[in-house]
């Protein structure tokens, strides 16, 4: 019986991790589309900051997949961080 836990809830891991994959990559046209906003170190700043966890959620995958459905979540907080503080603090505009 322990045997079809464990392979539950390793099966549950890669659906989880698959979804948190899916929407950090639904994110990235938000990004790319930040353009219109900010100015190109921006842009620049915000792809690898992208890059950076897409790739730590193809990492996390396998070893830890439950933490992966965090990312895009703290990937939309990071954008509209980004652009938030940018427009009131250095005055981007569209």
């Amino acid at each position: 019986m322990h045997g079809k836990s464990a392979e539950r809830n390793r099966i549950l891991g890669y659906v989880v991790a698959g979804l948190g994959t899916v929407l950090l990559v639904g994110l990235l046209p938000f990004y790319l589309a930040s353009g219109l906003v900010a100015p190109a170190w921006a842009i620049i700043v915000l792809l690898l900051i992208w890059a950076g966890l897409f790739v730590l959620a193809l990492r996390w995958f396998r070893r830890h997949p439950f933490r992966v459905i965090a990312l895009p979540v703290l990937a939309a907080a990071i954008w509209f961080g980004a652009l938030t503080a940018g427009e009131a603090l250095l005055g981007w505009t569209a």
